[in-house]
């Protein structure tokens, strides 16, 4: 019996698979309750590397379209520009580790964690991301300026979402 157990959940796993990849959906989580001590929690997830560069393939071309009249020696230099514009290529950037909702203070009312112009020490929490209800406090990677903070309190994020760069 326990064996056609085993077979039905690795059918069932297969299934949330092939469903993951043909929705394009990122994360998938499913509880299945075969009595009141045995059940089945599976969590099936997958990175997707290759969607920031056609983000920043599409976006190179825009400012060229937009300035038709433009000399040629122009078109060169708004491709760097739109490179970098793309906050996840930057070195400093500090990706999101997990999916979830982001929070920039420790509870509402409380002063942000950080803000653009602090400096911080490595190990430094610069904010934190809630996933299934246990608060991820986000450190800071190196040392050094918040240049730039990139989501806004309560947003949701995926994994690799840029969240802040320090330089």
């Amino acid at each position: 019996m326990t064996n056609k157990t085993h077979e039905a959940d690795v059918s069932f796993i297969k299934a949330l698979a092939e469903l993951l990849r043909d929705n394009d959906l990122t994360e998938l989580q499913v509880k299945r309750d075969y009595g009141e001590d045995d059940s089945l929690n599976v969590r099936v997830s997958r990175q997707t590397i290759a969607a920031p560069a056609p983000v920043q393939a599409y976006a190179a071309p825009a400012p060229v379209a937009a300035t038709p009249a433009a000399p040629a020696a122009a078109a060169p230099a708004a491709a760097p520009a739109a490179a970098n514009d793309d906050p996840a290529s930057h070195p400093g950037a500090v990706p999101s580790p997990m999916v979830g909702t982001v929070y920039t203070q420790p509870e509402p009312g409380a002063p942000t964690f950080v803000k653009v112009g602090d400096q911080v020490a490595e190990g430094d929490t610069l904010l934190i991301v809630e996933a299934m209800k246990t608060m991820n406090h986000i450190p800071a990677p190196k040392a050094g300026t918040i240049k730039r903070i990139l989501v806004e309190d309560g947003a949701a994020v995926e994994f690799g979402t840029p969240l802040a760069i320090i330089e």
